[in-house]
């Protein structure tokens, strides 16, 4: 498993929360600084993916 799968699972759980909690406190810049960090997340996650399926691949 590529470290950006892990590093994107945990920035999107991380953002996730950051989301929630601006949503709780009223926040609007948390709650978008969590979305951010979700997609941020989402992306790193595909990047890692990819590098898997292209070792795999090479294999």
């Amino acid at each position: 498993m590529d470290k950006n799968r892990v590093k994107g699972a945990v920035k999107e759980a991380s953002g996730s929360i950051k989301e929630v909690a601006g949503k709780l406190t009223g926040n609007d810049r948390l709650r978008a600084e969590g979305a951010a960090e979700k997609v941020e997340g989402k992306i790193q996650t595909k990047i890692g993916k990819v590098t898997d399926a292209v070792k795999n691949a090479l294999r």
